[in-house]
């Protein structure tokens, strides 16, 4: 195609030679913008020994693949898992590689105790004994022989909460665990401590 010198001039005139160093600016700084966000990455990812999907029968299966972190065994595992449901299953019976404390669902266990029962749990702990203070004691990891302790513990503990004005479930739990951490006996036979 031939262009008369008229629209040649034009097209000169559209070019703009700043059009470069504008381009190149704005990249210098998104591949600085770049770097900073992978420095800022590199620790955690580092610092990260998580070989994937944690366990369950993917997990097993797939153990002896080299380069657990890369893509192709972490899928496996992942699909496996999910696949046979293995991992649910394992987390909830403490099978498969998985680990299954309780911790954190014994303590909801009396969190959530302490709120259904708590005008009951009041009473029995004025009287420093009962059947639903008893369960409560079960529930925070006090064994039977210790619970004639836990319950002169209670006992102290209601009057301190009643003094102060504190009457909900979580304050009565928190004052509970607190004096049973404290106590020699019991601190060294609760479960939940």
């Amino acid at each position: 195609m031939v262009y008369t010198p008229a629209e040649s001039a034009r097209c000169a005139g559209a070019f703009q030679p700043n059009m470069g160093v504008e381009m190149t600016k704005k990249l210098v700084i998104l591949t600085i913008a770049a770097a900073f966000v992978c420095v800022q990455a590199a620790p955690s990812l580092a610092a990260n020994p998580d070989t994937g999907p944690g366990c369950g029968l993917g997990k097993l299966a797939w153990s002896d693949y080299k380069g657990q972190k890369q893509i192709l065994p972490q899928v496996l595992m992942a699909t496996t898992n999910g696949t046979f449901g293995s991992q649910t299953f394992g987390i909830s019976t403490g099978t498969s590689g998985c680990t299954n404390d309780g911790t954190i669902m014994a303590s909801e266990k009396a969190n959530v105790f302490a709120a259904l029962n708590f005008d009951n749990l009041s009473q029995e702990m004025a009287q420093g004994q009962g059947e639903h203070l008893s369960s409560l004691a079960t529930l925070m990891g006090v064994p039977a022989e210790h619970q004639a302790a836990f319950f002169t513990l209670a006992q102290d503990k209601y009057t301190t909460l009643i003094k102060s004005g504190e009457t909900t479930p979580v304050a009565m739990l928190k004052a509970l665990n607190e004096a049973v951490a404290a106590n020699p006996v019991l601190a060294k036979v609760s479960m939940n401590r």
